[in-house]
């Protein structure tokens, strides 16, 4: 979530206008991410987010707000697609597909304890399963040909002990997406970008998943490992954290206990999701794009973690 492109607050009130949400109050960009451009859309009928997509097609974009309504009218909190008079939730903001969606209350728990870590678990395991009436379908698009296409790209800016083992580990989630046990792991629209700044809590109540703007149809394995590669390790050194990680998969468990092949499959899926975000934070720090309030997130962090999960390899318990 950045500022890529400059809304005005006359094409926010067309905009508000079309969808028949009251007259404009405020209009605020919204800093962090870096894939859209977000802003905070305030009238006099309430809160909402606005979003223009910087790099998604109108062509890809049901999926996910199709995805999103889905989801909330099967009982998952989730932001509600906002439609015009004839009902469509795909809209045009600045020459950009843009949405608008509720806004949530709460805040996101920077700092989870083992509580907010099991509300998460249990929340994902009810998204997947309530997931599994979704029609539409559409891959994972930062999936394994992804990885496959960027690697090359972001090679020339490592040092020879990055390089090592981002070629190495790319090997072995080739070998392990080719093997029975994968194919067996059951699979559905997944989130895939589950963290702690996705998540909405009012206290220890969970309020709501936002940000559906990388899922996909993929394993929900690689979705629940993705959480755990977040909200169970120990930002400053990327060490895992036992008591939080056990709570998440009891939880998640409880309300969708895992088959055979994922609890074979649970170290290899969590390596692959440190990878998955080591790519994806090296190729947005070494190739940014120009964007008003854009950070890049450091890639070093996932490295570390995916060090720790090949030297420690974390079990379903």
């Amino acid at each position: 979530m950045a500022v890529f492109t400059e809304v005005s607050n006359d094409e926010a009130r067309e905009l508000l206008r079309r969808l028949h949400l009251g007259e404009l109050v405020a209009l605020r960009g919204i800093e962090g991410g870096i894939e859209n451009t977000n802003y905070f859309l305030t009238s006099d009928q309430g809160e909402f987010v606005l979003t223009l997509f910087e790099r998604l097609t109108a062509e890809q974009l049901p999926f996910y707000l199709h995805l999103m309504k889905h989801l909330a009218h099967g009982g998952v909190p989730v932001p509600d697609p906002r439609g015009d008079a004839n009902g469509d939730i795909l809209h045009s903001v600045c020459g950009k597909p843009a949405a608008v969606v509720s806004k949530l209350r709460g805040k996101s728990q920077l700092a989870p304890g083992p509580v907010h870590c099991a509300a998460v678990g249990a929340m994902l395991a009810r998204m997947h399963l309530a997931g599994r009436g979704y029609d539409r379908h559409q891959p994972n698009l930062r999936g394994l040909p992804w990885w496959n296409e960027t690697v090359p790209v972001v090679l020339p800016h490592l040092d020879a002990s990055q390089a090592a083992l981002l070629r190495s580990e790319l090997a072995y989630q080739n070998h392990v997406a080719a093997s029975s046990a994968y194919t067996a792991l059951p699979t559905g629209p997944v989130h895939a970008d589950l963290f702690r700044d996705n998540v909405m809590f009012d206290g220890e109540e969970l309020t709501g998943f936002f940000d559906f703007y990388f899922a996909g149809v993929d394993t929900w394995l690689f979705d629940l490992a993705v959480c755990l590669n977040d909200w169970c390790i120990d930002l400053p050194t990327g060490q895992h954290d036992p008591e939080r990680a056990r709570r998440m998969l009891d939880a998640y468990q409880a309300v969708r206990p895992l088959t055979a092949a994922e609890r074979e499959l649970l170290p290899a899926l969590l390596r692959a999701g440190a990878l998955r975000f080591w790519i994806s934070r090296l190729w947005d720090f070494y190739l940014p794009r120009e964007a008003s309030m854009l950070t890049p997130h450091d890639p070093t962090h996932f490295e570390r973690v995916l060090r720790g999960r090949i030297a420690q390899p974390v079990h379903a318990g």
